[in-house]
């Protein structure tokens, strides 16, 4: 299939990301394209996120146009949903190459991709083409694993996989809200003097009234930032939506806090949000998720609404 055609074939209209007038959803004219991808052939504890880009979208569908704390609309901006991207089931590396495909040509044509997955694998395709475009950014992770495993039952590419893969094409990383890692992992973090903040150690600070952490993960990121965020970053007692649930995760204000800051002293290029199993919850946590997603998109485009 050539380039247009493998565009074309998800540009069939779809059930879109919030509730729009066709105004404002309309590919030619919106700055913002939302990209699902159901796919979770690499999950490492419970199914199910390939559930998870519709059930944001349904979602989205409730949510205000209006956000009172950015004081504007940004769905003003456009938003074009496409239709899913059909998974290539058993190969999460010629996955990888479709999607980086299909968000090249997005970039191409100048939109703003937002990446709803399916599980942690689904982040490396968009990534490799927001990097060969974009060939200083840095990545900003939220996530309760540190996902920097070499290989994962016997494979390169998974989510346990995922910044591993990321650190090959974009070697400046920012992780955040880390509960869980190996100790392979552990020592590459030592070695490599990789970027990590502990959930277990901001929650330490914010009851001494320390909250410079924010300003230290700024600080580690480059002018232009990718932002992955993996729902299970949240705390399970606020977002059980989730396969792959840690104790001890970061709660909305932190990483809102974090986003804002982030947003204002960098340019947010492009994100995405994986993970969610609404088949674990499916009424909260697909909302919150909704919810990340429309703040991110009016936090990178400040100009909208």
């Amino acid at each position: 299939m050539d380039e247009l055609g493998e565009l074309e074939e998800v540009l069939a209209p779809a059930r879109g990301f919030m509730h729009l007038d066709a105004a404002y959803t309309a590919f030619e004219t919106a700055r913002v394209v939302v990209m699902p991808i159901p796919f979770d052939a690499t999950t490492c504890y419970r199914p199910g996120t390939r559930e998870g880009p519709q059930a944001i979208i349904d979602a989205s569908r409730n949510l205000e146009l209006y956000d009172p704390e950015l004081r504007r609309a940004p769905y003003r901006a456009g938003i074009h949903t496409l239709r899913a991207i059909e998974p290539i089931m058993g190969d999460a590396a010629a996955m990888a190459e479709r999607v980086e495909r299909i968000t090249g040509h997005l970039l191409d044509r100048g939109k703003f991709v937002a990446m709803l997955g399916g599980d942690h694998s689904t982040s490396i395709g968009v990534v490799r083409a927001f990097a060969r475009r974009h060939p200083q950014m840095s990545v900003l992770q939220l996530d309760a694993h540190a996902d920097l495993r070499d290989t994962y039952e016997g494979t390169a590419l998974s989510s346990a996989t995922i910044m591993r893969r990321v650190l090959d094409v974009c070697p400046r990383t920012a992780q955040v809200g880390i509960r869980s890692l190996s100790e392979p992992e552990a020592r590459l973090v030592e070695e490599r003097h990789l970027p990590l903040w502990l959930a277990s150690d901001l929650h330490a600070r914010a009851l001494r009234g320390d909250h410079g952490w924010i300003e230290e993960v700024v600080e580690a990121l480059a002018d232009e930032v990718y932002v992955t965020v993996d729902i299970d970053a949240f705390d399970p007692s606020f977002v059980p939506g989730t396969g792959t649930p840690e104790p001890g995760g970061l709660g909305w204000y932190e990483v809102m806090d974090l986003l804002a800051a982030v947003a204002t002293r960098k340019r947010i290029v492009g994100f995405d949000l994986v993970e969610l199993s609404p088949l674990v919850e499916g009424h909260v946590s697909p909302v919150v998720a909704a919810k990340v997603v429309y703040k991110l998109l009016g936090l990178a485009l400040p100009d909208a609404g």
